[in-house]
């Protein structure tokens, strides 16, 4: 066996506190593929643990290398991989889906892996010690979490592969829906509010409403196709239960206002995609789906908030909380091949604003992508970071 090589990433010892570090890296195991990251690209769940050493009840236990939105190139391979994969090779481009579970419980059996409880997630620290991220230079990986990159979809595209894997799960949670349902509705115009409709546009969903506070991003979201209509939800806070309901009210009563192109009010939609977590448009999400209709759940924020359950029960509306992704890669990659070489959904490389490269790089990527707007005013929506091949 040959020596250990060196891997060197940005290690997180603290808040805002990262340290260039070289740790030692063993050949790849029988079943694994050894992959040199080509490009990260940054999730929040990074920049909570960036910001706080922790990511709401999960502590840092050591310290954690982040990245998990990831795609790169194959540079050694398992003894056992001509068996298992035989059509990986050293050189195949490939994005990583970063969840390993253990494969054998009942519910990786049923095929949600998602939700097994031995699963281990890159750059989080659930599980100790904590399986480290790609922000590094090179790293090991179960061959049967790659997925191969077709021609056409750059490095930078199969980061995005990630974050559209859990729209793709979320529009999928909602496959039980009527076969008419062709409206919704999306509360969060960040990256994954944004590659949801994506995902429903793929699908069923023809006519997409995508509300936020903030005006840039819906703009932006309007601007490159991603949304039929936009809504700028005001900054109200009640005090009371009763208050808070009341707003939410309000706020559905006016997105039902909108109009589509063919000048029809909006109305109630068909299905919601919540993708901000935030209590009001939890509740606002309720009252703004038609009876039988169905809310998708997907922003994690408000640990424990009121809904109003009567509307829940009288209208009988399907809610569906999602977790992460299962067996959606495939999908991804098939939607993010139409997305860059057809005018039939929006280009998901647009959410790319930020570029960064090498591994120096990480912090002042952190510092960008915890923004709205860079120091020049322009609109952050997604930032990457690239490791280029300097062969």
């Amino acid at each position: 066996m040959n020596p250990p090589m060196e891997s060197v990433g940005q290690y997180l010892h603290g808040a805002r506190d990262f340290r260039l570090e070289s740790k030692s890296l063993a050949e790849p195991a029988d079943d694994e593929v050894q992959v040199v990251p080509r490009s990260t690209s940054l999730c929040g769940s990074d920049l909570h643990y960036y910001n706080h050493y922790r990511n709401g009840s999960i502590s840092v236990k050591e310290p954690l290398c982040l990245g998990h939105e990831s795609a790169g190139q194959i540079v050694a391979l398992g003894s056992n991989i001509a068996q298992l994969n035989p059509t990986l090779a050293v050189g195949d481009r490939v994005a990583l889906e970063v969840g390993v579970p253990c494969e054998n419980c009942a519910d990786c059996q049923n095929g949600r892996y998602n939700i097994c409880s031995e699963l281990r997630f890159r750059s989080s620290g659930s599980k100790f010690p904590h399986f480290q991220g790609t922000l590094q230079s090179c790293i090991n990986h179960p061959a049967k979490w790659v997925h191969k990159l077709p021609e056409g979809l750059d490095y930078e595209t199969g980061a995005l592969l990630e974050p559209l894997a859990v729209a793709v799960h979320a529009v999928r949670r909602a496959k039980n829906a009527r076969s008419d349902q062709r409206t919704c509705l999306i509360f969060g115009a960040g990256p994954v509010g944004l590659l949801c409709a994506v995902a429903a546009k793929a699908g069923r969903f023809q006519k997409i409403v995508i509300a936020d506070i903030d005006q840039g991003r819906l703009q932006f979201a309007l601007k490159n196709g991603f949304a039929s209509s936009i809504y700028l939800v005001p900054l109200m806070g009640g005090q009371t239960i009763e208050e808070k309901l009341e707003i939410a009210k309000r706020t559905v009563a006016e997105v039902a206002k909108l109009q589509w192109a063919d000048g029809s009010a909006v109305g109630q939609v068909d299905c919601v995609f919540e993708c901000t977590g935030v209590e009001s448009c939890i509740q606002s999400s309720i009252y703004a789906t038609k009876p039988g209709g169905q809310v998708v759940f997907v922003g994690m924020g408000t640990p424990n908030c009121t809904m109003p359950f009567s509307e829940i029960l009288a209208k009988e509306i399907d809610l569906l909380p999602t977790w992460r992704y299962a067996n959606a890669y495939p999908r991804a990659i098939e939607i993010a091949a139409m997305s860059v070489a057809s005018t039939t959904l929006p280009d998901i490389r647009r959410l790319i604003t930020h570029r960064y490269e090498g591994l120096e790089s990480i912090p002042a990527a952190f510092q960008t992508a915890g923004k709205t707007k860079d120091g020049k005013g322009d609109l952050v929506v997604k930032t990457v970071v690239n490791f280029p091949s300097t062969s």
